[in-house]
């Protein structure tokens, strides 16, 4: 489809949208995985000023109906497959007024009773009906609202973030400013479109005419998907960077003997090379990377990782396996995705970049956590950002945007970071107990820690991630007493109890009760820890472990988070084979 088509396209759809009556600055809802026509649907509402929503039910169910009833959805576009799903909730969902089936047949679409005043039609009527009543665009301002972002949040409700146009074209503009794109480039979409930074490399690769493709909407044929189109620009998250290093190093592994001694010696004399800032010989790209570039194709001259941290370790890998620039982004639904990112010729690793063109960024001191800007060597405080794309505010919440945006306009981030020489920006901590995990999930851990609080082993608990890993794990403060009354149950023996805390048996049985109370309070999958450390040390006010606080419980809400973790208590997860390859590591 040309750029031509899919503009012939939009019009029908908006002009379509008017027939139905729907007004200007209606919200109107998008329910599937990327595909042509999402950013068609997106475009119609840019072009006749309605306001596009972004729903995903990867929270749960109740997810969706809250996001249609807040943002007042009057129009939803699903597929097929979630259509029975939104039907059954109709009389949850009273301000939508039409439902629309991409991919959906004329004849298989069921009836619905004219007392819901709802109607369903298939995505090509639409088409077809806006194409015989083509309406003139009704363009937006700058400051018109361009879509409401739901973002996950960590307990509660969804948070929805008003996002403008001036924000979109701010923060594209000035991330933008240096790049060499083209139509000669090319562009997988796979990453969700629910989600800002898919939303903003849309915005992208329309300014510069960049051909997009679409995957199969199947992860697990993702690399299919990514061989078959050979893309030219390749944005992607840590969680896949570090599965196709995994596939590589463990494909180099196995081959053993004269392949992996080649691979060895390439990678070093390129890695050498490119930390002297010489240009590598082509030789170790003919006899070594051209069959690794294939695995993405083999065209790719541009790669960026953003939601979470990519590990400088990878990112160098990246560079020398496929000799392209590699960079990395950082940013937030509120800023309209990107903050800062690494400029080109950057060879330091470690960091996020200097800031977008389009804001400025200071740091401003925290003292209860010890960061300030008198820190040595280098400064250090809560980011904070200013500037054309930072969001409107929160929709219908007023408490939540003043909470993150103060009376001089600066968005106040919540992430700790540091300057490096050279203006670069670098991320240390969070402000408030909340993180995120390697896939982008958001974690509250004073909710779970409350949860498993509940196990009989468990004392006291502590729960602890961070974004360069997919699971959780947690310290556990053992109840003495429980833990040797299950000793004593399955007949084992032990010296004294910290030989206890030691026993793998021990640690599972915990764990599993651990499970069976996540479970039971209905946890989400990446809310459950996956490896458990046993410890008889309470947490209290004397080892600087527990704070004072104003409840008159044992909740464990004074956690002093950073302490338990920088007490550095091993808990890893491992699979068999890397169990295999780290006894060879450690032998040799």
């Amino acid at each position: 489809m040309t750029y031509g088509e899919a503009g012939t396209a939009r019009s029908a759809i908006g002009s379509g949208l008017i027939y139905y009556g729907i007004q200007k600055g209606s919200s109107i809802g998008l329910y599937f995985i990327n595909r042509p026509e999402w950013l068609i649907v997106d475009h119609a509402c840019s072009a006749y000023s309605f306001v596009s929503v972004p729903l995903y039910d990867t929270l749960g169910p109740d997810a969706v109906k809250y996001i249609v009833s807040h943002a007042v959805v009057q129009v939803i576009f699903c597929v097929p497959e979630t259509l029975n799903l939104l039907l059954s909730y109709l009389s949850d969902i009273p301000t939508v007024r039409l439902i629309v089936v991409v991919g959906g047949m004329d004849d298989q679409i069921p009836s619905v009773p004219s007392s819901t005043g709802v109607q369903v039609i298939t995505y090509s009527k639409l088409l077809n009906q806006g194409r015989s009543n083509l309406q003139p665009f009704c363009p937006p301002k700058p400051d018109d609202i361009a879509t409401i972002c739901y973002t996950s949040g960590t307990t509660g409700t969804p948070k929805g973030a008003i996002l403008t146009h001036g924000n979109f074209i701010a923060s594209v503009a000035g991330s933008t400013m240096d790049e060499k794109f083209g139509p000669s480039d090319v562009y997988i979409s796979y990453l969700p479109l629910a989600h800002i930074y898919e939303r903003a490399n849309q915005v992208m690769t329309v300014h510069f005419g960049i051909a997009v493709g679409f995957y199969q909407g199947d992860s697990m044929k993702l690399m299919d998907d990514i061989a078959a189109l050979r893309p030219t620009v390749f944005c992607s998250v840590p969680r896949l960077y570090n599965r196709i290093y995994a596939g590589i190093t463990n494909a180099v592994k196995t081959s053993g003997g004269l392949k992996e001694r080649l691979f060895n010696a390439a990678y070093n004399a390129k890695r050498q090379a490119l930390l002297h800032g010489k240009n590598p010989s082509p030789m170790w790209d003919r006899l070594v990377f051209n069959k690794i570039k294939e695995k993405l194709g083999g065209r790719v001259r541009f790669m960026a990782s953003g939601a979470s941290p990519l590990s400088p370790d990878i990112m160098e890998f990246l560079k020398i396996c496929f000799g392209c620039r590699v960079t990395e982004g950082y940013g937030m639904t509120e800023s309209t995705c990107v903050i800062s990112c690494i400029d080109e010729g950057d060879k330091l690793g470690g960091h996020v970049g200097s800031p977008n063109l389009a804001c400025e960024i200071k740091l401003v001191d925290v003292p209860e956590m010890n960061y300030t800007s008198d820190d040595q060597p280098n400064p250090r405080g809560e980011i904070c950002v200013r500037g054309p794309l930072v969001f409107r505010g929160y929709h219908k919440d007023e408490a939540q945007t003043r909470d993150v945006i103060d009376e001089d306009g600066w968005l106040h981030t919540g992430d700790i970071g540091t300057w490096l020489p050279g203006g670069r920006l670098k991320i240390i901590d969070r402000k408030k107990n909340i993180f995120k995990l390697a896939q982008g999930e958001y974690i509250a851990p004073e909710k779970i820690e409350n949860v498993y609080a509940k196990c009989k082993f468990v004392a006291q608990c502590f729960v602890y991630g961070d974004s360069l890993n997919a699971s959780l794990v947690a310290v556990v403060s053992v109840d003495h007493d429980n833990l040797k009354a299950w000793a004593a149950s399955e007949g084992i023996m032990y010296n004294d109890l910290a030989q206890l805390c030691n026993d793998p048996k021990a640690r599972a049985a915990v764990l599993a009760e651990m499970d069976a109370a996540g479970r039971e309070a209905q946890l989400r999958g990446f809310e459950f820890v996956k490896a458990v450390t046993l410890v008889l040390e309470p947490f209290t006010l004397e080892n600087g472990l527990l704070t004072p606080t104003f409840k008159a419980s044992f909740e464990l809400r004074g956690l002093k988070r950073r302490n338990i973790s920088q007490k550095q208590y091993l808990i890893c997860t491992v699979s068999s084979q890397e169990l295999i390859l780290l006894r060879k590591r450690c032998e040799n």
